[in-house]
């Protein structure tokens, strides 16, 4: 028997693959915990490859799974709605964090692969009535900034630098972004000027944290090294080199995370992963991985890393891996902890891992496409 193929829409055809495409290949490339009163985990934000910035609640979830699948070894995936939905970015958004001292008056920020950074008020997006569908286009930002444009011969203009990472500084009213023209941007919260920028990278950069104990911001790039700045004067006062004397050349510091006493710095360099203590300036441990690290976080003098596996790793100050466990993304970007010690991995096929502190999945979600 053969079909009739005169209503054959052949442009509704080609969405429709490409839409089941973009699911597939959906990525997650950050992951924020929520500021709450509630001590446990109630709700996570989500930066995705398809631009989107999407909140989802922890309880909710968990209430979802069938009897039996909660706080198990082997992860059940459900497919998750957001609470909250906001179209960040054309292209990929790349990072979340929270400005501001907590609470619901604290500022949801994003960046992305367009240059903007984007701010929205938390209270908001968590008490917004708008569907779900429509939220991404009433939700507006109250925070909208652009990387600036570099003149180039005849007047030409650059492209505008994507943002990889942020930092934010409460007390400073600053956020710094690191961008993919290998500098970092000092914006001013208030005016939404330009007020430092950071030159001294060779190549395009991957992450930022703030030391803000020491009024100082610490960067990773593509060529290499990691650099720690001074806020004041906008100078680089020392460069890592994770790699130095080391065979294993060309690799770039793609993540780094900073302690509690902000004394203790963790860089991801390809498949090695190295601790430095930062009042010596000394590397304490340089430890190679089995796939490149991709994302690391401190758990009091512990590191946990995600790379290019389904692993979960946890590593003493020393190098030693104390532990792994597997996590439902194949490939992870993104590593978040908790207060409450629940660690969330985000990552390919638009995956979140969401451990418990006793290391079982307290449930685990693909995000859909609103």
């Amino acid at each position: 028997m053969r079909g009739d193929a005169r209503n054959w829409d052949e442009e509704a055809y080609r969405e429709t693959i490409l839409k089941e495409r973009e699911i597939q290949t959906r990525t997650v490339f950050r992951t924020a915990w929520a500021p709450s009163l509630n001590p446990n985990p109630d709700t996570i934000v989500v930066a995705s490859s398809d631009g989107s910035v999407s909140s989802y609640s922890i309880p909710h979830l968990v209430s979802k799974l069938p009897l039996g699948f909660s706080n198990v070894k082997a992860p059940y995936l459900l497919m998750a709605e957001p609470n909250c939905f906001l179209k960040g970015h054309e292209g990929p958004a790349y990072d979340v964090k929270f400005y501001g001292h907590g609470g619901e008056e604290s500022m949801l920020l994003s960046c992305g692969d367009d240059g903007r950074i984007r701010g929205w008020r938390w209270k908001d997006c968590i008490q917004s009535d708008v569907p779900i569908h429509l939220q991404g286009d009433q939700v507006k930002p109250v925070l909208d900034l652009v990387n600036p444009q570099h003149k180039g011969p005849w007047g030409a203009l650059s492209p505008i630098p994507e943002n990889n990472a942020l930092a934010v500084d409460n007390q400073g009213g600053s956020i710094f972004s690191a961008a993919g023209d290998s500098c970092v941007y000092c914006w001013d919260v208030e005016t939404g000027q330009v007020k430092m920028v950071f030159k001294g990278h060779s190549d395009y950069l991957h992450s930022i944290v703030a030391r803000n104990s020491t009024n100082q911001i610490i960067t990773g790039s593509e060529d290499g090294t990691a650099r720690i700045w001074d806020c004041k004067s906008g100078k680089s006062v020392q460069v890592i080199e994770p790699l130095k004397n080391n065979k294993l050349k060309g690799s770039c510091v793609s993540c780094i995370a900073l302690d509690a006493s902000e004394s203790w710095l963790a860089c991801g360099t390809g498949r090695s992963l190295s601790v430095w203590n930062l009042p010596a300036s000394e590397c304490i441990s340089r430890t190679s991985t089995r796939a490149s690290v991709q994302d690391v976080v401190f758990d009091e003098n512990q590191i946990l890393a995600v790379g290019a596996e389904p692993l979960l790793s946890r590593f003493d100050i020393n190098g030693v891996i104390l532990s792994q466990m597997q996590c439902a993304p194949q490939s992870a970007f993104s590593v978040s902890l908790h207060t409450s010690g629940v660690t969330a991995i985000g990552g390919y096929g638009g995956v979140v891992d969401v451990i418990s502190q006793f290391g079982s999945h307290l449930c685990t979600f693909g995000c859909k496409c609103v």
